[in-house]
């Protein structure tokens, strides 16, 4: 690789002065907010799906692309929204990226039509893509390697408040007032904070002074391939020349980035040495299977709870609480206890009781069945992605060097969005073969079955978390 990825960070800012802690504290609130309001897009929806479905009379595609429309563009650009951070300033693309997330959310909110909200849906994934990567970042450039585990604990406590309130946030709001309140909320929160992180946040930049367009557009097309491929084949079948068309491109175009970064690149986006650490590339697998595994389960409980069972939006919501809130309480510890005996336990650990939650979820998925029978395996299910958050971010961070921090932020971020992407298309895939929305027990038909899939998928993930490095080691 090129000597400059070995030129430490470029900043504006000083050393730490008697200024630090509360400019610490600033970068800690602002981009935790920042994590807040993307994470809480991912799932938001979810819980409205039922209600977009009578207001669009919307079919099953179009409820999926309300969700997927957002992660395919936020996986897709997350590596340009960490490049532009590096190039032009992390404050200011922060700043940018918020705006965006804004305006697109007012847009969404004013949609008359699924096509004009997973329109806005797409401008919304960019302003994210943009946003979340820059969010660690800026958290792993204000802190000193021995204090960062615990900011990223509290940013892994607060990303799973995002996950947690989604699904009770979207059906208190759809219940009480309209799911077009979903996104109208993020406006006055974003416009509150656009002159605090312009003011707030210290300006830094990374080791690339220049951007790598060649990279950029083959990344985002092969991405987009990728992504696309599994989203459209639960529709048209996985045999058909479109999918099979958008694996090819994704393929294509991906080995050409790959190529790309490691021949021709002066300033490469990826350095792909860095997969040759074990705690880089098992920390990001654990990544994809930990979401793949988590959203595709959303995507069928929240509508298990009220079509299968019965309960409305705000029930639904408030039920599905136990398994999404452990993160605010149990990811700081996690994070802080990461620091001492290392990351490897709690990604280990953690999707060990994902995979093991959500089988014994899908176990007891009946029809008729009981709240009470299914609220121990979503808090076991809970409690494991609550460790794994923490320690997928500290490992991916602390595993490059400070200047890259960006870098790693936006290939854990992409992955983590590939995941849910292919996790929501996988389970609505296993859904309609078993079974559809007839009736309540046609649905239940189906969504066992996809919850056990989705339980396979976080097992996979135990299993590359099982390589990663012991501590000290890489």
């Amino acid at each position: 690789m090129t000597e400059t990825l070995k030129v430490p960070l470029s900043t504006k800012s000083t050393e730490p002065t008697a200024k630090a802690p509360p400019l610490r504290a600033w970068t800690v609130i602002l981009a935790g907010l920042g994590a807040l309001l993307c994470s809480l897009d991912v799932v938001v929806v979810a819980t409205a799906l039922p209600a977009l479905r009578a207001d669009f009379g919307a079919s099953l595609s179009q409820l999926e692309w309300t969700i997927n429309a957002y992660n395919l563009v936020f996986a897709c650009l997350t590596l340009t929204g960490a490049a532009l951070g590096d190039c032009f300033g992390r404050r200011r693309m922060y700043v940018a990226g918020l705006a965006l997330f804004t305006l697109a959310s007012a847009a969404a909110a004013l949609a008359s039509g699924p096509g004009q909200l997973i329109t806005a849906r797409v401008v919304q994934g960019a302003g994210a893509a943009v946003l979340l990567p820059l969010t660690l970042t800026l958290i792993s450039e204000a802190f000193p390697a021995e204090k960062r585990g615990v900011a990223i604990g509290v940013w892994g406590g607060v990303t799973g408040l995002g996950v947690a309130a989604g699904p009770v946030l979207g059906g208190a709001v759809t219940e009480g007032l309209s799911w077009q309140w979903i996104f109208w909320l993020n406006v006055p929160i974003g416009l509150a904070m656009l002159p605090l992180a312009a003011t707030k946040l210290r300006e830094s930049y990374g080791t690339r002074p220049q951007l790598d367009i060649v990279g950029l557009v083959l990344v985002a097309v092969g991405l987009t391939g990728l992504a696309w491929a599994p989203v459209r084949a639960p529709e048209v079948g996985w045999g058909s020349a479109e999918t099979l068309a958008a694996l090819a491109v994704g393929v294509v175009f991906v080995a050409a980035f790959l190529r790309w970064e490691w021949k021709g690149a002066r300033y490469p986006m990826l350095p792909l040495e860095y997969f040759r650490r074990r705690s880089f590339s098992t920390a990001n697998a654990s990544a994809f299977m930990l979401f793949a595994s988590l959203l595709g389960a959303l995507f069928m409980t929240t509508q298990l709870f009220q079509l299968g069972l019965g309960y409305n939006p705000l029930e639904a919501g408030v039920r599905i609480l136990v398994w999404n809130a452990t993160p605010l309480l149990i990811a700081p510890i996690a994070g802080a206890l990461a620091d001492r005996y290392g990351t490897r336990p709690f990604m280990l650990g953690g999707l060990v009781l994902q995979a093991t939650g959500l089988a014994l979820l899908a176990w007891q998925v009946e029809p008729g069945v009981g709240y009470d029978r299914l609220v121990g395996p979503l808090i076991i299910a809970g409690v494991g992605i609550s460790m794994v958050f923490p320690s997928v971010a500290n490992a991916v961070t602390a595993s490059v060097p400070l200047g890259d921090a960006g870098v790693a932020a936006g290939v854990n971020n992409a992955l983590r969005e590939l995941g849910g992407v292919f996790g929501v298309a996988v389970a609505a895939a296993v859904f309609t073969t078993y079974g559809g929305y007839a009736t309540p027990e046609t649905f239940v038909d189906g969504a066992g079955p996809a919850l056990w899939v989705t339980a396979g998928i976080a097992a996979i993930g135990a299993a590359a978390a099982a390589f990663a490095p012991s501590r000290g080691a890489s």
